[in-house]
């Protein structure tokens, strides 16, 4: 079964043939986006099919025009429909939310909300919108908690029950390409922040991990046509590419945030809080009665990269909203060393040590962000972050094994 699944793999899933514009668009070294070359080559990929597009804010082009408005106004591309994740297509949800169903004021067309909508639901949504090939361009964040690559996951499968073709348009993971790090999440703690065994840091782009879900975890494999970038670095950081940054969501305002949040987005799973309500989430982290010990406890750890500095904030918005708290800010001097999960798990090692009022979440929100019990039970039980990294490498290297057949750049 495997064979004949990564058979159809190889078959649907190789980039479409760019030649032309986009062909000589990758000559000159310069990084191209999954849309960048689609649109360089006349939107073969999509010609003679009803088109609906899955994205956000962060679907632009380099010039920050969106590519649904790129689209609409291009007679070469037939979009009849837009279907928008957590957020909304256009951006106006806070966390937890979305847009729900309207037209959309600039370009007429029918917006769809996917937000919690999976299998049958949203086949039936695909089917009603009337369109033959779904198309995904949004930009993750390069964590298995981020909710948008779960979109995708849905999308997928529910246009193989509908009988839809796919089509990704990859962007580049931001935190690098690099391997996978962090716990393998356990089927048992299936949710919306973590559907698949998939690392908490997955070092994959959306292209790579729709060709994993497509091989590994998909019941039917659905039509699948990625459209790769050209000139992406597996080792490089977002800002080397010169593309704008747009918050994927409220809180990930700038590349920074995304590089701290695979490791940092467990206090979520906390009573401290993990930075929401100020300039700086998932950098800032706190809690009223912390103070310097805990930035002098985690900076003796001597973790490669980063230092921690005291810090005191009054959160606008989420946990401690108006009052001041005190905790941590931390300020990465090496990113090629640091290491966002063990930091994380360090973080809530000394959390843990240093302050007398830390909890966690009482629905044991953390085992859902990391994917199992261990992380909790063994932090519980007194082990040091080393010991708590040390338990997950087994289960990380058979994912990594894996994920290695699914990669598209080297």
């Amino acid at each position: 079964m495997r064979l004949s699944r990564r058979a159809l793999l190889a078959a649907t899933t190789a980039a479409a043939s760019l030649p032309s514009a986009a062909a000589a668009a990758e000559r000159t070294g310069r990084l191209r986006t999954g849309f960048e070359r689609l649109a360089a080559d006349g939107y073969s990929v999509l010609e003679g099919q009803k088109v609906g597009v899955v994205t956000n804010p962060t679907g632009v082009t380099r010039d920050v025009r969106h590519i649904v408005d790129v689209m609409h106004a291009d007679d070469r591309v037939n979009l009849t429909a837009v279907f928008g994740p957590e957020h909304g297509f256009r951006g106006t949800a806070q966390a937890g939310g979305s847009e729900g169903r309207y037209d959309d004021p600039a370009t007429g067309l029918p917006v769809y909300d996917t937000y919690l909508k999976s299998g049958q639901p949203l086949a039936d949504i695909f089917t009603a919108s009337g369109v033959d090939t779904v198309v995904f361009d949004i930009q993750d964040a390069g964590a298995r908690f981020y909710t948008y690559i779960w979109t995708l996951f849905d999308c997928m499968e529910a246009a193989a029950l509908a009988g839809k073709r796919f089509v990704v348009l990859d962007r580049p993971n931001p935190v690098t390409g690099r391997a996978a790090q962090g716990p393998v999440l356990h089927m048992e703690f299936s949710t919306f922040v973590g559907r698949r065994p998939v690392s908490q840091a997955h070092g994959m782009t959306v292209a790579e991990l729709a060709r994993l879900f497509n091989g590994e975890f998909l019941t039917t494999p659905v039509p699948l046509k990625t459209v790769r970038m050209s000139g992406w670095k597996r080792s490089s950081f977002y800002d080397a590419w010169g593309l704008p940054w747009v918050p994927p969501s409220p809180n990930m305002p700038t590349p920074d945030t995304a590089l701290v949040y695979s490791g940092t987005c467990l206090f979520e799973g906390t009573n401290l809080s993990e930075g929401r309500g100020t300039t700086r989430p998932f950098e800032l982290l706190g809690a009223e009665g912390i103070d310097r010990r805990w930035a002098e406890a985690a900076e003796a750890l001597g973790l490669p990269g980063v230092h921690f500095r005291e810090a005191y904030f009054a959160p606008t918005f989420s946990k401690f909203q108006g009052k001041t708290v005190g905790g941590v800010q931390i300020h990465i001097h090496d990113r090629a060393a640091y290491d966002p999960v063990r930091t994380g798990i360090a973080l809530l090692v000394t959390a843990k040590k240093v302050w007398s009022g830390f909890a966690w979440r009482p629905d044991n929100w953390i085992d859902k962000l990391t994917g199992n019990t261990r992380v909790r039970t063994l932090i519980d039980a007194g082990a040091s972050a080393d010991e708590v990294v040390a338990d997950w490498q087994q289960e990380l290297s058979a994912f990594r094994r894996t994920r290695r057949e699914y990669l598209l750049y080297t």
